[in-house]
C-alpha cells in the first residue's frame, strides 16, 4: 500500500460532513490554503479500533484553527464522531488518522476572511516505523539547517501546515546524507525537536526534555512523561544547550507517528538505547493498546 500514490487509493474520506470516494476528495488549485498556508491538521493513531487521545487531538485542531483566525464548522463532539465513523468505514483497527481543515477558494489574496472553511478526515494503514528490536538499535539524526522561529514571528502553538515547510527541507537534507531525521535548534540556539517529533534525553535515571515554548508540546510527550512519573522516573523540562548532549546516555523521539523511538546518534554525539528507553517504549505501547493488554491478561 505504501507504493500507491495518496490520490489514487481506494476507500472513502470524510469531507465537509459526508463521505466521498477517496479519489474524489479534491480541492481547487486556487484554494487559499495551497497558496498561503491557511490550513491546520492533526496526526493521530488508532490502536485496536480506538483513536488514542482523540479528545486531546480534536481539541488541538479546534485551537489551532482559532490561532490562525478561523473557526471550524464542527464542534468537538462532531469531530470525534466523524473521526470514529471514518475509522469504522475504513475497516482498519490499527491505523493512522489525518484530520485537516483549510480556507477555501472563494477569493485569492492574503486577506480571505470570508472564504469557506473546509474539513476532511482520512484514515489509512500505517504501521510502526520499526519493530521493537529495530527501534532498540537506535536511529541516526543530524543537525537541521533551519531553526524553530521566535514565537513572535510564527503561531507556534498551532499545528499549522505552513510551519512544516522548514521541517520538510530539513528532513530531506538529512535523508540525502543517509540519516533518518534531523534535530532542530530553536532561534536562541537551544535544542528544540526533530522535524516531526519531540525529543527526550536520559541522564542518571532521569528524563530531560526541551521546554516547549516555541514549538508544540507533543500530546505523545505528555503521555510518556506521565508514564515515566508512574514508574518513579523524574522528568525535567528545561532549556537544553547542544553541548549538553555529551552528558546524556540515552535519547529518543516521541510522537504519534514515531511513538517512542530510541536514538543512537545526533551529529557528533552518540547514545546507547538502554533500560529507560526500552521501558518507556514498551510501556507506551501498553498504554495505547489497553484492549489488547486486557485480553492478554
Amino acid at each position: 500500500m505504501a507504493s500507491v500514490p495518496f490520490d489514487s487509493r481506494d476507500g472513502v474520506i470524510w469531507y465537509d460532513g459526508k463521505f466521498v470516494d477517496w479519489k474524489d476528495a479534491k480541492v481547487h488549485v486556487l484554494t487559499h490554503a495551497l497558496h498561503y498556508g491557511s490550513a491546520v491538521f492533526e496526526g493521530e493513531r488508532a490502536y485496536g479500533g480506538e483513536v488514542y487521545k482523540l479528545r486531546e487531538h480534536s481539541q488541538r485542531l479546534i485551537d489551532s484553527a482559532e490561532i490562525l483566525g478561523f473557526k471550524l464548522p464542527y464542534g468537538l463532539e462532531e469531530i470525534e464522531a466523524a473521526t470514529n465513523a471514518t475509522l469504522a468505514r475504513s475497516g482498519l483497527v490499527d491505523a493512522y488518522v489525518r484530520p485537516i481543515a483549510w480556507r477555501g477558494s472563494e477569493t485569492m489574496g492574503v486577506s480571505a476572511p470570508n472564504n469557506t472553511i473546509h474539513m476532511a478526515i482520512a484514515v489509512w494503514e500505517w504501521p510502526s516505523y520499526f519493530s521493537p528490536a529495530e527501534k532498540l538499535k537506535g536511529i541516526r539524526l543530524t543537525w537541521a539547517p533551519y531553526r524553530r522561529p521566535d514565537p513572535l514571528t510564527i503561531p507556534c502553538k498551532s499545528k499549522a501546515a505552513g510551519l512544516y515547510m522548514i521541517c520538510t527541507i530539513s528532513k530531506h537534507a538529512a535523508e540525502a546524507q543517509g540519516y533518518t531525521d534531523a534535530l532542530m535548534l530553536d532561534y536562541r540556539g537551544y535544542v528544540a525537536e526533530s522535524t516531526g517529533a519531540n525529543i527526550v534525553f536520559v541522564r542518571d535515571g532521569e528524563l530531560y526534555t526541551p521546554q516547549p515554548d516555541c514549538f508544540l508540546d507533543s500530546i505523545t510527550r505528555q503521555a510518556v512523561e506521565a508514564i515515566a512519573a508512574r514508574h518513579g522516573i523524574k522528568v525535567n523540562r528545561r532549556h537544553i544547550l547542544p553541548e549538553e548532549l555529551a552528558t546524556f546516555t540515552e535519547a529518543f523521539l516521541v510522537g504519534t507517528a514515531a511513538e517512542v523511538t530510541p536514538i543512537s546518534e545526533i551529529g557528533e554525539y552518540r547514545f546507547k538505547p538502554a533500560a529507560i528507553s526500552e521501558l518507556l517504549m514498551h510501556a507506551y505501547l501498553d498504554e495505547v493498546q489497553p484492549k489488547k493488554v486486557a485480553a492478554a491478561e
